[in-house]
């Protein structure tokens, strides 16, 4: 290959770049990016740059030094509108083209948002803008605040701001957030962490609406209930940016279908993070984003699916000044038991928690509330239990 092409500036596509690059790719290299800024780290958008504990510098994932050892030829605020795979060029919606011979698939996902979501004060959080405006929205004095969605970001979200002393509402319409990573009964202990924190959660009722204009003022319930709101978070979400694929001959069905090893049915063309369906499953973790590139290249330079992503799904949270982990494969009937610490009224108690998920006598996942060195060893013996580290694999 002569020349490759990274389409998203994002982690795994810097990630994809610097495999590239480690594993002997010294050819051109087109790094494509929509948003006008250099890869930054999204974790912390939630947390600690939401509260002001950090700042765009510290989110920054390449310096200066990397930039040029990377020797890529960076499209900042270049969005692409289409791949024609077979005749192998990335059509740019400046109306430039970029030939290559490999491309590397890494748009990631855009928030879902609701209708009537134009108005004054209604946000989503996924980019760096979107948290820089709600950042700035947040710091004019004490604000009724809504978020709606009670999944990771919505909960992160909702802490970040009763740590800057907004009153806060949590809107869930399922019966309880988290269930599907989780499973219930652990679901319950980690939703009461916004009771613990100051937050007020609602649950087993929907959004019918948004009221005001132009400015939001409230938020209707599908329950009739109507929650004054000065500002609304959407947090209901995301969907993978394949919009731009429509039309090529590339498999779409909620992300990039791949292989095991993150190959498209074209095998010079590979998909990786959030916008990659790979052997089945979508997954919008760090971990996954960052394990993927490695596998994905190995199979874009060898033109084949020489290895296969098997590493053990991984994810965590920070809420309410709690660390949640996880790891692992919970499946609806495994059992659940905490093994070290316990609970306190139906929240972590002081010194938090590990508990097992168990099927047939293994553990199959592992979820810890902070105690992380308990986690880190249960998670090591799960990865040996699983077989995880095989030639080949990662």
């Amino acid at each position: 290959m002569r020349t490759v092409t990274v389409v998203g500036a994002s982690l795994s596509g810097l990630y994809a770049a610097r495999e590239l690059r480690a594993q002997g790719f010294d050819g051109r290299l087109v790094i494509i990016g929509d948003e006008p800024h250099a890869p930054y780290d999204r974790p912390p958008l939630s947390k600690d740059f939401l509260t002001g504990r950090a700042d765009e510098a510290q989110l920054a994932l390449t310096d200066p030094e990397e930039i040029g050892d990377l020797a890529a030829e960076w499209l900042l605020g270049t969005r692409a509108r289409g791949l024609d795979a077979r005749g192998r060029t990335v059509l740019l919606d400046n109306g430039r083209t970029v030939a290559t011979d490999g491309v590397v698939i890494a748009t990631g996902a855009s928030a879902r948002r609701l209708p009537g979501d134009a108005l004054t004060g209604v946000h989503t959080l996924r980019t760096l803008d979107d948290a820089r405006t709600l950042r700035e929205e947040l710091t004019r004095g004490p604000r009724e605040v809504v978020v709606i969605g009670g999944g990771f970001i919505g909960a992160e979200t909702a802490s970040s701001c009763v740590s800057l002393g907004h009153t806060v509402t949590v809107v869930e319409a399922a019966p309880l957030p988290l269930v599907p990573p989780l499973g219930a009964e652990m679901a319950a202990v980690c939703a009461a962490l916004h009771r613990r924190g100051g937050a007020e959660l609602i649950t087993g009722t929907g959004v019918a609406g948004l009221r005001g204009t132009p400015a939001v003022t409230g938020v209707e319930l599908s329950d009739g209930r109507i929650l004054p709101a000065d500002l609304v978070i959407v947090g209901i979400g995301a969907l993978p940016n394949t919009a731009w694929l429509a039309g090529s001959t590339l498999a779409l069905h909620d992300g990039v279908l791949c292989d095991d090893g993150c190959v498209t049915a074209l095998p010079q063309v590979v998909a990786v993070g959030d916008v990659a369906r790979v052997g089945g499953s979508r997954v919008e973790h760090w971990t996954s984003a960052t394990e993927q590139p490695r596998v994905a290249v190995a199979n874009l330079l060898a033109g084949r699916t020489a290895e296969t992503v098997r590493s053990v799904p991984y994810f965590w949270s920070d809420q309410y000044g709690a660390r949640i982990q996880f790891a692992g494969r919970r499946r609806d009937g495994d059992t659940v038991r905490i093994t070290e610490g316990g609970l306190d009224d139906g929240a972590p108690a002081e010194g938090g928690f590990l508990a097992r998920y168990e099927r047939e006598g293994r553990t199959t996942a592992v979820l810890s509330v902070d105690r992380p060195r308990p986690f880190m060893r249960a998670r090591r013996e799960l990865a040996h239990e699983e077989g995880r580290v095989a030639p080949g694999t990662v």
